[in-house]
């Protein structure tokens, strides 16, 4: 599918201003499923816009926020590099917890509105991404979440004050989630992917759980993580779970 890729839209999010979400959709007429993707701390860079193209050639529309709106001016694109980490983790553990919700909460209602969507809604999120993609589909109107290596979910450490209540939320979810993890991601260690499948078997929560011989950060197409070829099973995966879910 040929795709727009030059569109962003400015939403108000109560509390903290106006949140920039860019968006990728087909250019041919029609309405199709939405998904929300969530970066990681360096916001929307070359190779996240890259895979929002991918999911959008596929037949979605895509929303990507901007997800430190209310610390950074919109447009900024923090660097693979040691600047733009210490930054983009300094603002993960400085925005409260209740503003990336109220950041969702917003996110989804724009794009559940835009007149090229159905309305049928997913998230998907890599790192940083893959927490807030959990959080947000506790949202009634998420019916999947296709989560990446998330991190600080089995610590508890989202946010301001590093006291995040996700796993404990996990026992309202009704959305189903799709879970991917490196085995060598030292962000998330064996221990850690085992207290969240404990919680998910506990609150009986419907979903898929892959793991594979991989490091943190594998899906990005830039830099010495990335691996082509799991990236393609990840992402056919990824797109026949949407298709099973949302369509």
């Amino acid at each position: 599918m040929i795709l727009r890729s030059d569109e962003t839209v400015d939403i108000d999010v109560p509390g903290s201003g106006a949140m920039r979400v860019h968006l990728f959709r087909p250019v041919a007429d029609g309405r199709h499923p939405g998904v929300l993707l969530y970066s990681e701390i360096y916001q929307v860079t070359a190779p996240i816009r890259r895979l929002a193209a991918m999911l959008a050639g596929n037949g979605y529309v895509v929303a990507v926020p901007e997800v430190y709106h209310d610390y950074e001016p919109a447009g900024t694109v923090l660097g693979y590099d040691a600047a733009g980490t210490e930054r983009g983790n300094a603002l993960k553990l400085t925005k409260p917890v209740a503003a990336f919700d109220a950041d969702a909460a917003a996110a989804i209602g724009a794009l559940a509105a835009h007149p090229a969507c159905t309305g049928s809604l997913a998230t998907f999120g890599v790192c940083l991404g893959g927490h807030l993609a959990c959080r947000a589909a506790l949202d009634p109107r998420v019916v999947a979440a296709a989560c990446f290596y998330p991190t600080d979910i089995h610590s508890g450490t989202l946010g301001a004050g590093r006291n995040d209540d996700t796993l404990a939320r996990l026992a309202a979810l009704k959305a189903e989630l799709m879970l991917v993890w490196g085995r060598q991601d030292p962000h998330v260690p064996p221990e850690g992917r085992a207290a969240i499948r404990a919680r998910l078997e506990d609150v009986g929560a419907s979903y898929e759980w892959h793991e594979w011989n991989a490091q943190h950060a594998f899906l990005r197409d830039e830099g010495p993580r990335y691996d082509p070829a799991l990236f393609l099973q990840a992402m056919t995966q990824t797109l026949a779970f949407f298709r099973r879910t949302i369509g």
